[in-house]
């Protein structure tokens, strides 16, 4: 394994977490701007339909997914300038 691979590992895993805080908050405002209640349903939440249930899931997935790549993506190409080398 290349030393700079060893290298970005503790920055890809600050990056990830930092990601799936932004994503947290991005989803949150989202399913706000779509006129649901304050707080997604959860799977087990006897009170919602299946289709609120579900359209929360797809909408959070797309949405963590799409946060997740940009960030991974930004990430690399910040240390390809910094450095020279691609991460991956």
């Amino acid at each position: 394994m290349r030393a700079s691979k060893i290298a970005y590992k503790p920055v890809g895993l600050a990056l990830g977490a930092v990601s799936g805080m932004l994503a947290g908050a991005v989803f949150k405002q989202a399913w706000k701007m779509l006129g649901h209640d304050e707080d997604a349903p959860d799977a087990t939440d006897e009170e919602r339909a299946w289709t609120e249930v579900l359209l929360a899931a797809a909408l959070q997935g797309a949405i963590f997914a799409g946060v997740k790549a940009a960030v991974e993506r930004a990430g690399a190409a910040t240390t390809r300038r910094l450095t020279g080398t691609w991460p991956g």
